[in-house]
């Protein structure tokens, strides 16, 4: 079965800090965070190269943010992929904390 018949998964690691997104058991991505209180701060997204252009890289954000907001926590998007993706996605407005200068200066 080829990578574009297999159902993407996100899977939250929380011991590493990562949300993953895996394709047929296989890692094609990852999002790293840190927690603030209630906040889930998303800092640094990698896809692979190789898998570029398959929009894996939304489904593992919108998978990540879906979690996040069931476990009941805010999201902050230092990382530019996650923020340029809660700017276009407005379904998950509800749970997007800004980033403030006090994060910032903490990270």
């Amino acid at each position: 079965m080829s990578d574009e018949t297999e159902t993407p998964e996100v899977v939250h690691t929380p011991d590493s800090h990562r949300y993953v997104l895996e394709v047929g058991g296989r890692m094609v991505g990852f999002t790293e965070y840190t927690d603030r209180g209630n906040q889930r701060v998303f800092l640094h997204t990698i896809i692979d190269e190789a898998e570029g252009g398959k929009g894996y890289g939304s489904t593992l954000i919108a998978g990540t943010l879906a979690q996040v907001r069931d476990a009941g926590l805010h999201a902050v998007a230092i990382c530019p992929f996650v923020d340029a993706y809660v700017k276009k996605h407005h379904e998950f407005d509800d749970i997007i904390d800004p980033v403030s200068i006090e994060l910032r200066a903490s990270l």
